[in-house]
């Protein structure tokens, strides 16, 4: 999980049984590909990464095949079989995890592959007071209630909300109220399940990444197809600390100071590739208050960072990366830096380039107190 965002314990059903008709395909939607890779993934990874222990799919009947194919190296992912309605789905998928209980269980469509971290954060920490929480949206057009092909009254849109998934339960009381389910054959949503039952649903802020896909041409990808991140970074040279710049151990007789191992190097490429895709920076993820990063290797940074990046449905096309600094020379560690970068992004030697240059003696590089980094990476679309 992301441990700069500290989340309580959860589990977590994802929804992918339906056949995904309206979205045409040979294969039901949540097994089609989506930004490089199928519907389902998306979501799965962003909540294993959130830390959801376990983890449960249901699947249509005889789906096993394609889950397999589309959740293949994420581990540990119980694969249950669903109903002929969602409700009965989730049921499945509740019942399933009656051998852990967890405390807390949200329930996740696969059709919303872009999941936001924040988001569950704000849901599991709306259970501390109800028994479910909701993401919600407010509605920005008019609402016209329709007879047929006729309006017939106006809906007051201040009182209604967009209301996406996942939704966040406490385990017992959303698995007791599916049990105890009298209403229609398909509930169609969980929080109205729960909410019949008596217990509280809060509503907390969703996020427009969190649209449904649901038909064919929501499958051609919206992202710009090329994106450019810049970063830069700064630190102070002293003595008694080892030097590292690009993940390699450069001998020297002072080491760059910092809060985790300083490569400042790293540091500024980490920044260009949150850069990229808007998420902040290398201090939003790992702050330096938090004393777990205390002497971290930055090359922990820089796979944090490319994981979003394939994440948001990006691949590196390239990343060019300047050392400023009087001393070391960085010439000759620069195969060495260039060959552990592509080692640590997975990508070609060729996309790598690392440079040095000195300010002639001015300004703090210059009079030896410390080394700065500036990096610019472009990312390409799947």
């Amino acid at each position: 999980m992301n441990d700069a965002i500290a989340l309580p314990p959860f589990a977590a059903i994802v929804v992918a049984a339906g056949k995904g008709l309206r979205a045409g395909g040979a294969a039901p939607k949540q097994f089609a590909n989506w930004r490089g890779k199928q519907l389902v993934r998306h979501s799965v990874e962003a909540l294993l990464y959130a830390g959801a222990d376990p983890l449960i799919v249901v699947i249509p009947t005889d789906g096993e095949e394609f889950a397999n194919a589309a959740l293949q190296g994420l581990g540990s992912i119980g694969l249950i079989e669903g109903g002929e309605t969602r409700q009965q789905s989730v049921r499945n998928g509740l019942e399933a995890l009656t051998t852990s209980a967890p405390d807390r269980v949200l329930i996740h469509d696969a059709a919303r592959p872009d999941l936001p971290l924040g988001v569950i954060a704000r849901l599991l920490g709306a259970l501390k007071d109800n028994a479910g929480a909701i993401p919600v949206l407010p509605l920005v057009d008019s609402i016209a209630l329709a007879i047929g092909s006729h309006m017939a009254g106006r809906a007051e849109r201040e009182a209604m909300r967009r209301v996406q998934t996942p939704q966040a339960f406490r385990y017992g009381a959303i698995l007791d109220a599916h049990r105890n389910w009298t209403g229609a054959p398909d509930a169609g949503d969980d929080a109205h399940v729960l909410a019949a039952a008596g217990g509280a649903v809060a509503l907390v802020d969703g996020d427009e990444r969190l649209k449904k896909i649901t038909f064919a041409e929501d499958f051609v990808s919206e992202m710009p197809n090329f994106r450019i991140g810049s970063g830069f970074d700064v630190h102070r040279l002293v003595e008694g600390e080892e030097l590292w710049l690009c993940g390699v151990h450069v001998p020297h007789d002072k080491g760059l100071a910092g809060h985790s191992d300083a490569d400042v190097a790293l540091h500024a490429l980490v920044d260009a590739l949150l850069g990229a895709i808007g998420d902040g920076d290398i201090g939003t993820h790992f702050p330096p208050s938090d004393p777990q990063w205390k002497g971290a290797p930055s090359p922990l940074f820089l796979a944090h960072a490319a994981k979003l990046v394939s994440q948001a449905g990006y691949a590196i096309g390239n990343v060019d990366l300047t050392i400023i600094c009087e001393a070391p020379k960085i010439g000759p560690h620069r195969d060495a830096m260039r060959a552990k970068l592509a080692e640590l992004l997975g990508v070609e030697l060729s996309r790598v380039s690392v440079k040095a240059t000195t300010t002639e003696r001015l300004g703090f590089t210059g009079r030896g107190e410390g080394i700065a980094a500036q990096a610019v990476v472009s990312l390409q679309g799947k």
